[in-house]
């Protein structure tokens, strides 16, 4: 009998390709988004854009730009003529490797698959130090490539060319308003001008939110904050969200369950006085992730 190992016909499992870094410490990135995505039921096939020792937000760290291998690596996965049913993508880290990863999108995701960008650039207003005015420009371009963004307030801003300051000062009807523009402008630039928008981190007081843009409707979730913000949870948001719509879930039920499971993330993190550079004690709480089993009872 011989296994056809081609294509889709390698089990009937769901299969997420995540274009990430993989940081050793401090809990972000593919560190974090491979057990969540298997804990939910999920391969998880990670392509690592760069090797941190650590992440940024330490006052040392070691990096290794993954861009000179990634084209040797993604041409082995080609010889397995791989299809994925959906494909992440996080941390670039440099302008060849947003025309990779677009280049990935259109060869490796299975007809009915969906383009999931997570446009890591920034946050609190500014870019990282990294990503220059022509990495945004690609990123813009890359934006017309997917079918769901999930940015964080600052990436909405740079890829809608709102002011920071301006939105941060807004509130009630006018806040929901501006939201709404950007997160309508983010989703006619995606592919077929109609994507899914999930615009993370609006903070209000003691609340937190997600704007979500989905067909023209909006709406704004809040659910109380419980804790401060922590590395890595942009990174578990999207893996969240991104396993879920590979489970067929809907958009709105894949963003409750990203943000309950991170406000109970850094309710336990907090328990255990871990500090805030090193992310969030996410083991003690992959339970709320895992699909129910049905067994037959005998």
């Amino acid at each position: 009998m011989v296994d056809n190992l081609s294509g889709m016909n390698r089990g009937s499992q769901k299969k997420l390709a995540m274009i990430n870094d993989f940081c050793g410490f401090g809990r972000c990135s593919l560190t974090v988004s491979i057990p969540i995505v298997s804990a939910m039921g999920v391969q998880a096939c990670p392509v690592p854009t760069a090797i941190f020792s650590n992440h940024t937000a330490y006052e040392s760290f070691y990096k290794h730009d993954m861009t000179p291998s990634l084209d040797s690596y993604l041409s082995e996965w080609r010889k397995l003529d791989l299809k994925f049913n959906a494909i992440l993508s996080g941390y670039l880290a440099s302008p060849e490797q947003i025309d990779i990863t677009s280049r990935f999108s259109r060869d490796f995701l299975s007809p009915d698959g969906i383009f999931i960008l997570d446009p890591v650039m920034g946050d609190n207003g500014r870019l990282y130090s990294a990503y220059s005015s022509d990495m945004l420009r690609l990123m813009k371009e890359l934006l017309k490539s997917s079918d769901v963004a999930t940015p964080n307030l600052t990436e909405s801003c740079f890829l809608t060319g709102t002011p920071y300051d301006k939105v941060i000062s807004l509130s009630g009807k006018a806040l929901n308003e501006c939201l709404g523009g950007m997160a309508e402008t983010l989703s006619h630039a995606m592919r077929n001008g109609c994507g899914r928008v999930v615009i993370s981190g609006i903070e209000s007081g003691c609340y937190i939110g997600n704007y979500i843009y989905e067909a023209g409707s909006h709406r704004l979730i809040r659910m109380k904050k419980s804790g401060v913000s922590r590395c890595g949870t942009g990174d578990i948001f999207s893996a969240v969200i991104s396993a879920s719509l590979v489970r067929r879930s809907t958009l709105d039920d894949a963003v409750a369950l990203a943000a309950r499971f991170i406000r109970k993330c850094i309710s336990v993190s907090d328990d255990y006085n871990i500090p805030l550079t090193d992310g969030v004690a996410f083991e003690d709480v992959l339970y709320m992730l895992t699909p129910r089993r049905h067994t037959n009872n005998h």
